[in-house]
């Protein structure tokens, strides 16, 4: 059995068009969590966009780093956030020092929710589909599952509706191969019940056979679980501040993992080719 970590570079980021021909400029205020020099990213906790998102903490793109040179770790700071094709952060003005607050849990360093290694088998969790039916992972008659998380509330046209559009082309990608399924996996399991998912998505799915969308709402051991093991972190559902990290794996019927693409960047062809090798 051949095995991959695929972790991309974010060098560039891919965004889906904004349908607005115009571009919006939001005033935002957050505190700095992370700094991300190479990736000319900053990751910032947000409050409320007014008219545009809740508050969350995420990555926000910067045209050049010294936009954000003078930034540290904790900081409190009030920047405008430019909503166009692709969108990106400007004029940061730090104005204070900000809380950060710990997302780490002792509840989670239990094995149960480490993260598992290529190779590892991940454990069998129950889950909704979007006719609110019970399903667990070993359910699944395939010999390869591709999983991905999202969840319907994120405002970002580079992160969960771009991992949606990817697994969009896979799925065409291997339209042909029975053996192969795809599953796109909400972790908010407060607001994405299955009926929300459906009608999010359920219009979009019916083009795709082997392309299916699992709801965890009320089955928050189980996402917790399950997200952890694949590698996707998040957190802030119950307060309504979400903040999240992205990650996609490849399984056979045995769960265990065969592949990891790590973020949101990762190139759709070289993960069909990638895919392709792994099934060989």
């Amino acid at each position: 059995m051949k095995y991959l970590t695929l972790i991309t570079a974010q060098v560039s980021l891919l965004f889906i068009t904004n349908c607005s021909e115009s571009k919006t400029t939001y005033k935002v205020k957050g505190t700095v969590y992370e700094i991300k020099r190479d990736l000319n990213k900053v990751r910032i906790a947000h409050d409320t966009i007014p008219d545009l998102m809740m508050p969350m903490e995420m990555d926000f793109k910067v045209m050049d780093y010294n936009n954000i040179s003078h930034l540290s770790i904790g900081d409190s700071v009030h920047f405008d956030f430019v909503w166009d094709e692709k969108p990106y952060a400007n004029n940061f003005e730090i104005v204070g020092e900000g809380i950060l607050i710990d997302h780490k849990d002792d509840f989670f360093e239990d094995e149960t929710y480490s993260e598992r290694s290529i190779g590892e088998v991940l454990e069998d969790v129950t889950l909704l589909d979007l006719d609110s039916a019970e399903i667990n992972l070993s359910d699944l008659n395939y010999d390869y599952t591709f999983i991905s998380f999202i969840f319907s509330r994120c405002p970002m046209p580079n992160m969960c509706p771009a991992v949606v559009m990817k697994n969009k082309y896979l799925v065409n990608s291997f339209k042909q191969i029975k053996s192969i399924n795809f599953i796109l996996v909400s972790f908010d399991y407060l607001y994405d019940t299955p009926s929300k998912l459906k009608q999010y998505y359920g219009a979009s799915l019916e083009n795709y056979k082997n392309l299916n969308v699992w709801s965890s709402y009320q089955k928050v051991n189980d996402i917790y679980r399950l997200g952890k093991q694949a590698g996707c972190e998040f957190w802030g559902i119950e307060k309504e501040k979400i903040g999240h990290t992205m990650q996609s794996i490849l399984i056979n019927n045995d769960r265990k993992i065969l592949g990891k693409w790590k973020g949101e960047d990762w190139n759709q062809e070289m993960a069909r080719n990638n895919i392709e090798m792994l099934m060989n």
